[in-house]
């Protein structure tokens, strides 16, 4: 009997596993066409309101120094760490070689993160792999936490993954679609916004040690060609992903041809 209850106890870890396995990788049903245009146009407004988007910030900040941390680690650098700050700013300190590629790559990758995210993001939801990109995401912002160095830095992570993590778990399947969609859209539109206050301040001489005018000094290349492959990297993200998100023409209701 002692081994009967071993093995179902084994049974049903495998049971479960494999359910969490099925729940996570599993694609679901698109959302109705309303729910999507209704959270692009929430996500559109919290980019163009300016104290909604002080806030929302936050989670573009998240992208764009977890950006810079994975390709430093990526091209052999070494990461000291992420700190990110209440006025929604960010840094990301690694060590090696001030020229070359690495470096290059690690400061490119700031801006470029958020919009190629929201792609990411986009193409998932087109699958229909909803809760998958839920659960990317919190893998995401589990990794990077680990690497955050202020108290700050530490509670906008976990808070963000609260909430995600409450989604994928408590939410039902219309509520995590909404979310998810919501995500992808708020990334894919916020990614302009902060190339465009990049070039602002760098015009006022406010930004003199920006990604942009670093990449400028390692390269040679003028600070504002990088800033335009910013805006053209933020807008061809967009453009792309906006194509995956928007409903399919069918799932549109059909307006009633009048009679005669």
């Amino acid at each position: 009997m002692g081994i009967a209850n071993d093995d179902s106890e084994v049974d049903v870890d495998r049971v479960s596993i494999a359910g969490l396995w099925d729940r996570v990788t599993g694609t679901q049903a698109d959302p109705p066409w309303w729910l999507v245009v209704l959270v692009a146009l929430v996500a559109l407004g919290a980019v163009l309101h300016g104290p909604t988007w002080r806030i929302a910030r936050n989670t573009v900040t998240i992208a764009h120094e977890g950006g810079h941390a994975l390709i430093a680690l990526v091209t052999g650098r070494k990461l000291d760490g992420i700190k990110l700050h209440s006025d929604t700013s960010g840094v990301t300190v690694s060590r090696g070689k001030p020229h070359g590629p690495g470096m290059v790559f690690t400061a490119l990758a700031g801006y470029v993160t958020p919009p190629v995210l929201g792609l990411v993001f986009a193409m998932l939801l087109a699958g229909g792999r909803i809760t998958l990109m839920l659960w990317f995401s919190l893998a995401l912002l589990a990794a990077m936490l680990v690497m955050i160095r202020n108290a700050y830095g530490a509670l906008s992570v976990i808070a963000t993954g609260a909430v995600v993590f409450g989604v994928s778990w408590l939410g039902s399947d219309e509520v995590q679609a909404g979310f998810a969609y919501l995500a992808a859209w708020f990334l894919l539109l916020a990614a302009t916004r902060p190339v465009i206050e990049l070039q602002r301040m760098r015009a006022r001489h406010m930004a003199p040690s920006s990604d942009a005018d670093q990449l400028a000094h390692i390269t040679g290349v003028p600070g504002l060609a990088w800033v335009g492959l910013f805006g053209a990297v933020a807008l061809g993200a967009l453009i792309a992903g906006g194509a995956l998100l928007v409903p399919d023409a069918t799932s549109f209701p059909s307006l009633p041809t009048p009679g005669f």
